[in-house]
């Protein structure tokens, strides 16, 4: 009968080492809060509130629909996704007109959709956006 490797000491530690790392792993891929890291984007048209709220030159974080919106200072309006280009986040943090996202520090212009810092490398999803009777309404077929 052939001898049977067995695990010393040595290996076992290795093993669990390897485990732990792998873990730490998954847990950078999730928001936070430690939900999963894939939110949703509006599939139909959400009224998001009044026109008022965003500013000339500013944007305002809508996070319960994950939407930005920014006015631009000639007062046109543009709508963008908060859900992460580089790993599926979502976006819970507009600094000024810079949105942070929570899991690996990308940074995008609120006001243009462009990636200002990496890790991500490509832009947010630009929605279509309208207003209606003084409210913002954002999302296909807004």
């Amino acid at each position: 009968m052939p001898a049977r490797p067995f695990a010393n000491r040595r290996t076992v530690l290795r093993g669990a080492a390897v485990t732990s790392i792998a873990g730490l792993g998954a847990a950078a891929c999730k928001a936070p809060s430690g939900a999963a890291t894939v939110g949703a984007t509006p599939t139909a048209p959400v009224d998001l509130g009044a026109e008022s709220e965003v500013a000339n030159g500013g944007a305002q974080l809508y996070r319960e629909h994950n939407v930005v919106v920014s006015r631009s200072a000639d007062g046109a309006l543009k709508a963008y996704s908060t859900i992460c280009t580089h790993a599926g986040c979502p976006i819970d943090r507009l600094q000024g007109t810079t949105l942070v996202c929570p899991c690996h520090g990308s940074e995008f212009d609120a006001l243009t959709g462009k990636v200002v810092r990496s890790p991500a490398t490509e832009p947010l999803n630009e929605l279509p956006v309208k207003t209606a009777n003084g409210r913002i309404v954002a999302g296909p077929g807004a």
